[in-house]
């Protein structure tokens, strides 16, 4: 059996300021370790959609180049 209470922000820390020295340090590093876990995880997540994104092939970034280059003498004429 589960009980769901809503507690305001402001409950919430006056509630953990009255935790004897102990048990606040003990929540400090809970939280902490969960906000290191959250920043890994998303650092993650964005990496591998980084990695997964599409990619030039070498035929595509030679047809780049010579139409850079194209470009590039067309303008100085």
């Amino acid at each position: 059996m589960q009980a769901v209470i809503n507690i305001g922000f402001d409950e919430l820390v006056q509630l953990a300021k009255k935790l004897p020295k102990k048990q606040w340090m003990e929540l400090k590093k809970e939280v902490e370790e969960k906000k290191v876990i959250d920043e890994s995880k998303e650092r993650k997540a964005y990496r591998d959609f980084l990695l997964s994104g599409p990619v030039f092939s070498k035929q595509q970034l030679k047809a780049i180049a010579e139409t850079r280059k194209k470009m590039n003498e067309w303008r100085t004429k």
